[in-house]
């Protein structure tokens, strides 16, 4: 089994989609939307975990100059998978939490640093950070 062909079966199994076809489309959109939230040396690490299709997805992004709230993070995959925002909160965390245990503690901490608050939430973890 491909690299890239697991990650679509955690995406499946997490968000309990009836098709890989349907968790790859999930996955997909996610790491578009993520490939133009993340800059610098989060991107480049990330980018290298992810097997080769998912790489190309995430990284043929332009990056925005800042990234997004969370909850716009949201509405930009709902819009993306004509779904509602309550779906596509589910897409998000279930294509984000395979993300965290494919790169692991360190640099899904990293990512989270150089998000807005809120996106903890989407990666399946605790938000802890301190309210400004």
């Amino acid at each position: 089994m491909t690299r890239h062909r697991h990650l679509i079966q955690q995406v499946r199994m997490l968000g309990r989609y009836p098709s890989d076809e349907e968790a790859e489309r999930v996955l997909d959109t996610v790491l578009a939307v993520l490939g133009s939230q993340l800059t610098g040396e989060e991107r480049c690490e990330l980018a290298a975990v992810l097997p080769e299709r998912a790489r190309t997805i995430f990284a043929s992004q332009i990056p925005l100059p800042e990234p997004v709230a969370a909850p716009a993070f949201v509405e930009a995959v709902a819009r993306s998978l004509h779904t509602s925002l309550t779906g596509a909160r589910w897409d998000v965390s279930s294509a984000l939490a395979t993300l965290e245990s494919l790169g692991g503690e360190r640099l899904t901490d990293r990512l989270l640093a150089r998000l807005p608050r809120g996106y903890a939430l989407l990666f399946g973890l605790a938000d802890l950070a301190a309210a400004a």
